[in-house]
């Protein structure tokens, strides 16, 4: 990953911009010498977001499964039985 100080990218930022929709691969932004901020293209970020949700989706699952909050897949057929008709 390529690292680009904050003045860097005041001067160049059409070009920095260019490049990582280009070539995929975010820079790390730093400043006074310590990381500031990530420049990522969207399509890649985007991805990350939706990675995230899923991510916290298994996590709420297997939450409910140690707090034994889930049921057989037989009550649930019975309880969603009128919308499942």
């Amino acid at each position: 990953m390529r690292t680009e100080l904050v003045t860097t990218l005041k001067r160049k930022a059409t070009e920095l911009l260019s490049d990582v929709a280009r070539r995929k691969e975010p820079v790390l932004i730093t400043q006074h010498g310590l990381p500031a901020a990530y420049l990522v293209d969207v399509e890649s970020y985007e991805s990350l977001l939706e990675r995230m949700r899923l991510l916290e989706g298994v996590a709420r699952g297997e939450r409910a499964v140690e707090e034994e909050r889930t049921v057989s897949h037989d009550d649930a057929r019975r309880r969603m039985g009128r919308w499942l008709s």
